[in-house]
């Protein structure tokens, strides 16, 4: 489970008794279009040129150069805007990692190493742990054995620990989609032992084996991983709304800045950061009756660490008022799939309402579904209404050196541009009634007439 602190008891407890379901706004067609013929996709472009010139690690100088820009931009476009620290550890990855089945020696194994995981080595038979659940271990002794699991249903850090506490020396855990895999266990933690990423078409073809009764002997070594404290920053941009006009309500919209080492993170996520700062100048001067908030977070790719420090910092009042929380996370590439909405628990809330409504407006379909591995989860944790939009599957450049400017799609950009902006002129507006408080959820209106042709996705 990622590391973080948690609001207390007593605050997540009257949240979840007092939190108000919300009925979405109503306007005319067309009402937001004075905003859509605003947003110019080459400005987004020319700013994940910029963000994309090297990776921004949180922590580094790099990051911190990302971090003086969107805060200049924000500021420029007249936005009250504030650089909250926080302190993580930080991870240096390892020098070395390999892995060698003595039955299998001429294969080379497609590996990745996770964030956070521990250095060591460790040989011993291989054993299937299903996906890691705590269900899938019950009676299962892997004292001195090496556990291969499955990605999904939970974290990587949660597989690692309950494999371990099963007594497993160290896990291989393989990919569930094609495509690379980088992943995180969120966070440092005594009771790791060492691990390994694999592809779905290798962990696939030795879990075949497995089942047609082979034994498989497996040295898995991890070396030079270092952990170390470090400062990672939020940019937090807000437009309070006209005091004689205010809803009392807020709109998050939110991406992050950071970026995995090697990669420029042209997709992930500098096309999340400059769709987010264009919104910003968007926005930045209409009448609105509903507070703006436009943040990017530092150090999402170390666990959601700065997404987390920022809700943490919330009153149990502004979580209230929170209508709406809106994630852009890698929303350019022109080699990815659709756009995509995913809540963490998959159920459309008032932020899929609005992005289903706007795009069918646009004849643009948008699904969505259940992920939960981007900045919308700690405010959905806290009852906030909140949904990552992104195109799924991802691109294969995700998490590499490949992802860079060359792979961005001015017309993907202008779509997600679209989309979300509209639907949340559509809450802040002061032309627009403020999202109604009811007692028995979303009441059926004119963004929910669409609902029905929303499928979900895995």
């Amino acid at each position: 489970m990622l590391k973080r602190k948690m609001l207390p008891f007593a605050i997540l407890a009257s949240l979840a008794f007092s939190l108000p379901a919300y009925a979405a706004p109503q306007p005319d067609s067309g009402f937001d279009n004075k905003i859509l013929k605003r947003i110019n996709a080459d400005n987004i472009y020319n700013t994940i040129d910029y963000l994309s010139k090297e990776p921004r690690v949180s922590g580094t100088e790099a990051e911190h150069n990302a971090v003086r820009f969107i805060e200049e931009k924000f500021t420029s476009f007249g936005y009250d805007t504030q650089v909250q620290p926080f302190t993580f550890q930080s991870y240096k990855g390892p020098d070395d990692i390999s892995l060698s089945i003595s039955e299998l020696e001429d294969v080379e194994w497609e590996i990745s190493n996770f964030s956070y995981g521990v250095n060591g080595q460790a040989t011993g038979e291989l054993v299937y742990a299903g996906l890691g659940l705590a269900s899938d271990l019950e009676g299962v002794d892997l004292s001195g054995k090496i556990a291969l699991i499955k990605r999904g249903d939970i974290s990587f850090a949660d597989k690692v620990l309950n494999a371990a506490r099963a007594g497993a020396e160290a896990v291989v855990i393989f990919n569930n989609a094609s495509g690379a895999m980088n992943g995180t266990l969120g966070g440092t933690n005594s009771d790791f032992v060492p691990v390994l990423g694999l592809s779905k078409a290798q962990g696939e073809e030795l879990l075949e084996k497995l089942e047609a009764g082979e034994t498989l002997t497996v040295t898995v070594a991890v070396e030079g991983a270092e952990v170390s404290e470090s400062t990672s920053h939020n940019v937090i941009a807000t437009k309070k709304p006209d005091k004689e006009k205010d809803s009392g309500q807020i709109v998050i919209v939110g991406a992050h800045h950071d970026s995995v080492e090697g990669a420029p993170g042209a997709n992930d996520d500098a096309s999340g950061t400059a769709t987010t700062l264009e919104l910003a100048r968007v926005l930045s001067d209409i009448p609105n009756d509903t507070e703006l908030r436009f943040i990017t977070f530092g150090a999402e790719e170390n666990g959601l660490l700065g997404s987390y420090a920022y809700v943490d910092t919330l009153t149990e009042d502004e979580i209230g008022r929170t209508v709406g929380m809106f994630q852009l996370d890698m929303v350019g590439s022109r080699d990815a799939g659709k756009l995509t909405m995913f809540t963490v628990d998959g159920k459309a809330n008032i932020v899929t309402d609005l992005g289903s409504g706007v795009g069918a407006r646009l004849s643009e379909k948008v699904n969505y579904g259940k992920e939960g591995r981007s900045d919308h989860v700690p405010f959905s944790e806290v009852g906030v209404p909140a949904a990552l939009f992104i195109h799924s599957p991802t691109e294969p450049w995700y998490h590499t050196p490949e992802d860079t400017i060359d792979k961005i799609s001015k017309a993907k950009l202008q779509e997600v541009a679209e989309i979300v902006g509209a639907a949340v002129y559509l809450i802040a507006h002061e032309d627009t009634p403020p999202v109604k408080k009811t007692k028995a959820g979303p009441k059926k209106g004119f963004f929910n007439q669409f609902e029905s042709s929303q499928q979900e996705t895995e």
